[in-house]
């Protein structure tokens, strides 16, 4: 079927195999939100075995994908996130045993209180009930999305890019596997068996009811066409343009170490640090340092021209570097005055992402802190630990920037809602 499809056998087809798909989504949804956290652990932890003993087949898988990627052109960055290796496969295991071992957000009470009359009110978390997550280039999402969406009672459908098809597709049988094992309904994570991308248009529009929520990860043209088309609630980020901003009284050695962390660890990945802020009272002293630093790490830096005029290795950045997210080695640098103009710069160029601040002033870093209205703030430490797993959260969708429910990395709480639990002993309301 999947061959047919590819090859366009007709809207209607896709049409018919994308709604049974969201039907029996709906219908695992439902023995999921009453599956206790023993079985849901049993699943999780028979998948992780099985990626371990499927890791030749998955490295087998995403060869074939590298081997397609580099054909195409694709740029370094996006082989990075596609390439898998056995460490990247065992962190995939490993994430899930940690998801396992997170408590079960379902059914907890989130608060109660007791009325004047009586009445005992509850906020208690429930599953969302099915998400659609469309993803690119990372095959790993397969895994940490659905066993999130797992963990949190939600059935999940899920549509990854053509450049990591096999790799996810290797991935999805192993998750398979471990719902079978736990006697759980296969259809609770499905993935989406066709490259034609009027599965993504059908998802947007919520296959008839049946997605509540859709969560995109992948390029500013993904994300940008998700939050324009899609007809159910968005949970996601337009771009990762983070900042580390250096403030005058920064220990340079620290600053360095982690300007250089943000920036050069992971250069494809959302948290990676795209500008480097320096406070113009410390320029004399920091900047020289700092741009050794990104320099011998093999990175590129791009200045304004008072930056430039104290370091002739910095090239010429113009306005459209500010507000570029390079998923590259390569770095802009801005020399401004204090935390006011830092915190300014990034309200103009930033994308609520995640931003941070070296300094050993307290009262400077708490008014950065203040100031930036981004998802996630830090003060002395890299924007590289953007990232759930590193939140002890076992593992994310991804990070959410807007404002509505969820905001920074998206994990198995963030996929819940509530619902009000009232107990009385025979309380009416008065006329």
């Amino acid at each position: 079927m999947d061959d047919a499809i590819k090859a366009g056998a007709g809207g209607q087809e896709i049409a018919a195999m994308m709604n049974e798909m969201g039907r029996k989504a709906r219908s695992a949804a439902g023995v999921l939100a009453n599956s206790g956290a023993e079985v849901k652990n049993r699943a999780l932890m028979a998948m992780a075995a099985a990626l371990r003993a499927e890791a030749p087949r998955i490295l087998a898988a995403n060869a074939k994908d590298m081997a397609a990627g580099e054909a195409r052109g694709l740029a370094g960055s996006f082989l990075d996130r596609l390439m898998l290796d056995e460490g990247r496969i065992e962190a995939m295991a490993a994430s899930l045993e940690d998801i396992a071992g997170l408590e079960d957000p379902v059914g907890s009470v989130i608060a109660s209180w007791t009325r004047p009359n009586g009445l005992k009110i509850e906020r208690v978390r429930t599953p969302l009930g099915v998400i659609g997550i469309i993803y690119e280039s990372r095959p790993n999402v397969t895994a940490d999305a659905g066993a999130l969406c797992l963990k949190s009672g939600n059935a999940v459908i899920l549509r990854g890019g053509s450049d990591s098809v096999h790799s996810s597709r290797a991935i999805h049988a192993c998750l398979a596997r471990g719902l079978r094992q736990a006697g759980l309904p296969e259809e609770a994570i499905q993935i989406v068996p066709t490259t034609d991308r009027e599965a993504v248009r059908l998802m947007l529009g919520g296959l008839g009811g049946q997605i509540d929520v859709i969560v995109p990860r992948g390029g500013k043209g993904l994300i940008s066409r998700v939050q324009t088309e899609a007809r159910v609630p968005v949970f996601s980020h337009l771009e990762g343009i983070c900042h580390v901003y250096v403030d005058k009284d920064a220990d340079i050695g620290m600053a360095r170490e982690i300007t250089v962390n943000a920036k050069m660890r992971r250069t494809g990945i959302c948290g990676a640090a795209e500008t480097l802020l320096v406070d113009r009272a410390v320029a004399e002293t920091h900047l020289k340092p700092l741009v050794d630093g990104l320099i011998e790490a093999g990175c590129e830096v791009r200045g304004d021209a008072a930056s430039q005029g104290m370091d002739g290795r910095i090239k010429p950045a113009d306005e459209e570097d500010w507000s570029t997210e390079y998923l590259a080695p390569i770095i802009s640098l801005k020399l401004v005055d204090g935390v006011d103009a830092a915190a300014a710069h990034i309200a103009e160029y930033g994308s609520s992402h995640t931003e941070s601040i070296i300094t050993d002033n307290d009262e400077t870093a708490a008014r950065f802190l203040s100031l930036v209205d981004s998802a996630i703030v830090m003060h002395n430490a890299s924007t590289q630990f953007a990232d759930g797993g590193e939140f002890g959260m076992g593992a994310e969708i991804g990070i959410a920037t807007g404002r509505m429910h969820a905001r920074g990395p998206v994990g198995v709480e963030q996929l819940t809602s509530f619902k009000y639990v009232v107990t009385g002993s025979g309380q009416v309301r008065p006329k």
